[in-house]
């Protein structure tokens, strides 16, 4: 059922699911989440079952404070508290040493957790809601199918999973792609995931340069070498490639989309195509929505221009990198 998040009586219902071990979608500022408490691992199982998503993948916690992040992390080092006064809430997710028996499906038996303070109004009165009836965090996981695009839209997970779902409307999401993903439960942080904020920004924060993922990193939610795809394929191209092999396409009849940001269709194309926003918040922001726009045509194929190299698109470049993978 689709609730109004700005309705008070829909977030205590909400919160009372979500209490009652029940699923509920709701909205952040990237993506919309499927939650369920954190501290439940039948309730967070039912996540897995819906989305359709490997149990050995782990989930993100949203909590509404540091004092909650605390009731999941065994600790927090310095990097992580630097971080934390920096951007939350915000649209970056810490991965910290776990607190014993605690969200251990959460983390998908690891023994470090994914914990974000999120900055969407309805989703901190959710959870505020939420922690007056004792849930301290809500797993939330994109709420759309495993693998597939992500919600920005609350009809996106209502197309998903249909109307049985409660889902609070908040609107479209305003940054449009998941969290930056920062690993702070080892020696030196590292970026796991791109998101909206930059590796420079978080550098300064840390007055430290990230170091890179290694092989010994912990696992961490959307870093799937595919992701994020349509069911369409979706084929990454650079501007000249994508403009030669639309000029020697011509008129064909492939089933055929263009999502690209300074190549136009050839003159008289019928070939869909949606404009890329040349400014990179713009872009996150519709991203999804473009390719499920597209996607929703029945076509074969999705092109898209390769966004411009530098670090201001690194998340979306990963997500169509990602997309195109699948």
């Amino acid at each position: 059922m689709l609730l109004s998040g700005q309705d008070a009586a829909a977030i205590d219902r909400a919160a009372e699911a979500l209490a009652a071990g029940e699923l509920v979608a709701f909205p952040t500022e990237t993506v919309y989440g499927l939650g369920a408490r954190a501290d439940d691992d039948a309730a967070v199982a039912k996540i897995f079952a819906l989305k359709g998503r490997p149990a050995d993948h782990p989930l993100i916690v949203h909590v509404l404070d540091r004092a909650d992040a605390l009731v999941f992390a065994a600790s927090l080092n310095d990097a992580a508290e630097r971080l934390i006064a920096a951007f939350w809430p915000g649209p970056l997710t810490l991965i910290v040493p776990r607190a014993p028996g605690i969200a251990e499906a959460a983390a998908a038996g690891q023994g470090s957790v994914g914990l974000r303070c999120p900055a969407h109004p309805v989703a901190r009165q959710l959870l505020a809601a939420a922690r007056e009836r004792g849930v301290h965090g809500v797993a939330g996981p994109s709420a759309n199918r495993f693998g597939r695009i992500s919600p920005t839209r609350a009809q996106h997970v209502v197309d998903d999973f249909g109307a049985d779902l409660l889902v609070l409307d908040g609107g479209a999401c305003d940054v449009g792609i998941e969290s930056s993903i920062v690993d702070c439960s080892g020696r030196a942080p590292a970026l796991l995931r791109p998101g909206q904020i930059e590796r420079g920004r978080i550098e300064a924060a840390l007055a430290a340069p990230l170091a890179e993922r290694g092989a010994d990193s912990p696992r961490a939610s959307g870093t799937l070498e595919a992701h994020y795809a349509p069911r369409a394929k979706l084929r990454l191209m650079p501007a000249g490639m994508l403009n030669t092999a639309l000029q020697m396409l011509g008129d064909s009849a492939l089933k055929l989309a263009v999502y690209s940001r300074t190549v136009p269709l050839p003159p008289g194309s019928r070939l869909a195509r949606r404009v890329m926003p040349d400014a990179p918040e713009r872009a996150a922001h519709e991203l999804f929505a473009a390719l499920r726009e597209l996607d929703a045509l029945g076509l074969d194929l999705i092109w898209v221009e390769e966004p411009p190299a530098d670090a201001a698109w690194d998340g979306v470049r990963d997500r169509l990198a990602r997309a195109a993978a699948a």
